[in-house]
Order: structure tokens, then sequence, then C-alpha cells
């Protein structure tokens, strides 16, 4: 991004001459039927429409007494009034906490709303961004549907503040979370350790089994003693069974298991 929002935002904090375009802090001192009064120390009052004062879910967040933070449209507004606007200050915090976010490759929690071509809208604190359907998971989804109005995590992956375009990732934070899981996995996983498992899939050589984040190879010579034909005549897809870790090389993300050597 060419400009830096941080510091646009805290030069306008820092600015001692007060003009358009300012955030400033204001004082809640009436809450009416339908605008606020706000004491911002300018030569008077301001009102703002009550509306710019609800959350999501239509509730007041404000309180007579509380500090917000308002964006100031016009020291005069041609009546004697100084404009000012609650919601373009939300605006300006929200991109700043974005932009944080987003240099310090930080995750963040989104709504996952509708879908539209090519993925789906995500709403970001106040902020609308896109999810492009190839960063959605780590593996293909069959079903991207079953993702509508639910809650992710997600990493930015492009912010541009002047075309308010914001790209996420859901993959991204998968793949980090993933990462960790598999680190704590490793130092868990020893050979001839016993182990629960999933029947993840059956091959005619043998068995998948996921042991959580990492699967292992349940090879048909292993299974038992007497003689198998074939992993599907013993074996059963998302069954859960014992098996013992019989070599584990963590370079390779590779673990050989066995039932017949309980």
């Amino acid at each position: 991004m060419s400009d830096s929002f941080a510091e646009l935002y805290e030069s306008n904090l820092q600015n001692i001459e007060v003009t358009t375009g300012t955030i400033l802090s204001a004082q809640v001192v009436e809450i009416g039927q339908d605008w606020v009064t706000l004491d911002s120390n300018l030569k008077s009052e301001s009102y703002i429409s009550k509306k710019q004062f609800l959350d999501a879910q239509g509730n007041l967040e404000i309180n007579i007494g509380d500090e917000v933070d308002v964006y100031l449209e016009a020291l005069e507004d041609g009546y004697g009034c100084t404009r000012l606007s609650r919601a373009k200050a939300k605006q300006i915090v929200a991109w700043r906490t974005l932009e944080q976010a987003y240099e310090k490759e930080e995750i963040i929690k989104g709504f996952i709303q509708e879908r539209v071509n090519g993925g789906f809208t995500v709403q970001v604190g106040i902020i609308d961004g896109f999810l492009p359907g190839s960063l959605i998971d780590i593996r293909p989804v069959l079903d991207p549907s079953v993702l509508e109005n639910t809650e992710a995590e997600f990493k930015i992956v492009k912010l541009d503040y002047k075309r308010e375009n914001v790209v996420v990732s859901r993959r991204a934070a998968l793949e980090e979370q993933f990462q960790e899981q598999y680190a704590q996995q490793l130092l868990e996983l020893k050979e001839g350790a016993v182990v629960e498992g999933t029947v993840k899939n059956i091959t005619d050589y043998g068995a998948f089994v996921s042991l959580g984040i990492i699967d292992g190879l349940l090879h048909i010579t292993d299974i038992s003693w007497q003689r198998v034909k074939h992993p599907s005549d013993v074996l059963t897809v998302g069954e859960t069974i014992q098996v013992k870790i019989l070599k584990f090389e963590p370079e390779k993300r590779r673990v050989s298991l066995g039932i017949k050597q309980l």
C-alpha cells in the first residue's frame, strides 16, 4: 500500500491545528430520540444522527459522558454548527486496525456472508472484504455453501485503502494453525506408542489412519498375523481403531502403523 493508513491516522490525532478531516475526541452530552449531542471543545456543540451510534444488532453503543472518536467534516456548516461524523471515524479506525493486522500478519476474525462470483463476501468488523474460492481451505471443499453465515478466522493477503479493497484468506489461517498443531503432535508421537486413530481411506495395499493432524499408513501385512486378502475385509472407513507406531520419520511426515504388533 503506497500510503500508510496508520501514519495518516496518527498524524490526524497529533494535529495541533484542527482542520477538516481531523479525528477528534468528543464527549456525549445528550442522547435524544433521533440525535446525539456532543462536545468536542470547538466553537459549538455538534449533533450526529443516533443511527451512527447503533451496533449491527441495532443497540445503542454509548452513554452520556462517554468519550468517542469523531471525524471533523466542517468547522462551520453555514448554520453555525460544527459538523461531525461518528461513522467516518469508525471507518478510519477500522481500516487502521486492518492495516496493523496486515503488517503483523495476524489472524483476524470475520463473518462469511453470501456467495458471489469467485468466492464469498466477508465482513471484518464494519469493513467488507472478499474471500476468493481458491483461499477457502487447505483441501478442496465439495460444498462451499456450508460456510455461508458462519464466523471464521482469516489472514489479510491484500489491503488497499484507496480502492477500499480487502482480500482475506481462510486457508492461510488454517495453514498456520496446522503447523502449530503439527509441531505439537511431533512431540507426542513416539515409536512403540499405542495410539487411537480413525480409518480415513482404504487401498489395496493398506489403510490410511488419521492420528489427528498426521496420517499414518497401516500396511496390509501389519493388520493381522493371518492372511488378509483386502484391508476392507477387516476395516471400515470411519472406524476408530488402536494401532502401534512402528516407525516415525518426522522429516518425511511418514508414520508406519501396525495392529498385529499389539
